[in-house]
C-alpha cells in the first residue's frame, strides 16, 4: 500500500550547480548534502538531486512531480528569472486549480501547482 509521495528527484550532470540553483528556488539550503545525492525537504517531502554520472541523456529528465506553491504565476517568474526555461504558459485546469511546469538548467520537468481544493490533513 502506498503511503504517499516521500522524494522526488531530478539528474543532474553538475550537482553543485543544483545544489546552488535549487537552493535559491526553494530560498534555503538542503538537509542533506552529499556528492552523490542532495535532498531538500521540501514541506515534509524530498526534493532529491542525483548526478547522472554520464552527461545528456544518459537518465531519463522528468519525473512528474508538481509542487503545491500559493501563487503560481509569482513562483512561475520567480523560476523564468532564475533560468529555468518555460515548457507552455500557465495553464487554469478548472476549479481554482492552475498548473505550470519548466526546465531547469539541467533539463528536468519542475512542476507547480496552486489548488485550493487541496489541504493536507493537520
Amino acid at each position: 500500500m502506498l503511503l504517499g509521495l516521500r522524494s522526488a528527484f531530478c539528474y543532474v550532470d553538475d550537482i553543485v550547480a543544483a545544489k546552488t540553483w535549487y537552493s535559491k528556488v526553494l530560498g534555503f539550503a538542503p538537509y542533506f548534502d552529499q556528492p552523490f545525492y542532495v535532498g531538500f525537504n521540501v514541506g515534509g517531502y524530498e526534493l532529491g538531486l542525483s548526478p547522472d554520472g554520464g552527461g545528456p541523456g544518459n537518465k531519463p529528465r522528468a519525473y512528474g512531480a508538481y509542487w503545491g506553491v500559493k501563487d503560481v504565476k509569482a513562483v512561475y517568474a520567480r523560476l523564468l528569472e532564475l533560468g529555468a526555461e518555460p515548457r507552455g504558459e500557465i495553464q487554469d485546469v478548472g476549479e481554482g486549480i492552475l498548473i505550470a511546469d519548466v526546465l531547469d538548467p539541467w533539463g528536468n520537468v519542475f512542476g507547480i501547482i496552486e489548488n485550493p481544493n487541496f489541504k493536507l490533513p493537520a
